[in-house]
């Protein structure tokens, strides 16, 4: 069965809260599975040994989750405007698949958290696009016929829903937020479907 995958990093719950979102938007396609995965923490100092299987939320993503996937949502919590470092070192190490374009016309989408409203929701979107770009992935945003991107008073862009998390990082999903990571998911999992074939 095609699936897609929804692979994410959160530290404080609000990404992996949108990753649960954006599932249960792909979940209404027909036919389309979601996989959610999540990538563990890298150490500053040296590199951190982290058991196989996190001790909470979703399992560690391989590359052959990725590999097999019809369609990939990413997510990360934004650092200084960027992803985090943990799917930075994750992506990092697909080169293989780059190598044989294993990914190559598979649909694509971003999705981020921040602390403040202006605080590089736009730019860790675009950082996390980037290395899909050099995949040959097919990007996909939302488009303004989903209403909740000019009525939205919190987090969403075009670019990829977007949560405002708060300065402690502890507001929940706005009902835009969370109606906009629907509307990615089933908009994810019906183009997906389409290239399939499904």
């Amino acid at each position: 069965m095609d699936y897609i995958l929804v692979l994410y990093y959160s530290r404080c719950g609000a990404t992996a809260e949108m990753a649960r979102m954006i599932a249960r938007g792909v979940e209404e396609i027909p036919g389309m599975e979601v996989r959610l995965r999540s990538v563990p923490n890298v150490s500053s100092v040296c590199e951190a040994v982290e058991e196989t299987v996190p001790p909470e939320g979703a399992p560690y993503a391989t590359l052959d989750d990725l590999k097999g996937c019809s369609g990939l949502a990413l997510g990360s919590p934004t650092r200084f405007g960027n992803m985090a470092a943990a799917m930075k070192y994750f992506i990092d190490g697909s080169s293989p698949l780059w190598l044989t374009g294993a990914l190559i016309g598979k649909p694509a989408a971003v999705f981020t958290s921040t602390s403040s409203m202006h605080g590089g929701q736009e730019t860790t979107l675009t950082s996390m696009m980037l290395p899909l770009l050099h995949h040959g992935m097919l990007l996909t945003g939302l488009p303004y016929s989903e209403p909740e991107l000019l009525q939205t008073t919190t987090g969403g862009t075009p670019y990829g829903p977007s949560h405002l998390a708060g300065r402690e990082s502890n507001l929940p999903l706005s009902s835009e937020e969370k109606s906009l990571c629907q509307a990615l998911g089933r908009r994810l999992g019906g183009i997906a479907k389409t290239l399939t074939g499904g």
